[in-house]
């Protein structure tokens, strides 16, 4: 790979410099992340998304919605936890995140563009940032200590200020590491086990109301 297009994709220098600040200490675990993912052959999402949630500076995050890993379908993911790109139709899990939005706020507007919520200081992050087109799952290992490390530092520099909304067990192992701020938990909205704690859970009014008990302004959740 040219080295002018090698530049593009460096994951560190292409965070905001506050993340960059922040996650220092882990430069160079992640690029030794970067290095297994330039070899993967059909990655999801694309290189130049892998990174995009860091877009978003420190200071500005309220909300941290934490996901999976990335759609494993062809130009679904857009580096977004339960984001889609442009013009795609929305998955299923983006589906029930909607059903439950309808349902626990019913007069806010639901289209499936989470991307809204990021504009707000909602961070979506998945714990896995990429895998295989087809593949779900296959870089859960490769990224598992790298995204505790990025929770656990967001959770220290916001010094209790910090409301995770953890979707599933993978994103609870990770939320784990959360010990200021406050977590709240659901299942995933995955077909498999929406049914099984995540409808009902009112998961948009429970972190507005968390929010609010820190002194923080609420999530406009209309999309």
């Amino acid at each position: 790979m040219p080295l002018e297009t090698y530049a593009l994709y460096m994951f560190y220098e292409s965070m905001d410099r506050s993340w960059q600040v922040l996650l220092a200490s882990h430069k160079n675990e992640l690029k030794g992340i970067e290095d297994i993912v330039l070899k993967t052959q059909e990655l999801t999402p694309a290189m130049g998304l892998v990174m995009r949630a860091f877009k978003l500076p420190v200071g500005q995050v309220r909300v941290l919605i934490l996901g999976q890993d990335p759609y494993p379908s062809k130009g679904v993911a857009c580096g977004l936890a339960f984001a889609v790109s442009p013009g795609v139709g929305l998955p299923q899990s983006l589906k029930n995140l909607m059903k439950e939005l309808g349902q626990d706020i019913p007069e806010v507007s639901r289209t499936g563009d989470v991307v809204a919520w990021a504009k707000q200081g909602v961070l979506l992050l998945n714990t896995a940032l990429t895998t295989q087109i087809g593949a779900s799952g296959m870089h859960e290992r490769l990224w598992r200590t790298f995204t505790k490390a990025v929770i656990t530092e967001l959770d220290n520099s916001l010094k209790g200020k910090l409301v995770c909304l953890s979707l599933g067990q993978y994103a609870k192992k990770q939320a784990d590491s959360i010990k200021q701020g406050v977590i709240i938990q659901a299942a995933h909205p995955s077909p498999l086990s929406a049914s099984r704690g995540f409808f009902g859970s009112k998961i948009y009014s429970r972190v507005n109301q968390a929010l609010s008990s820190k002194g923080l302004s609420p999530i406009d959740w209309s999309c």
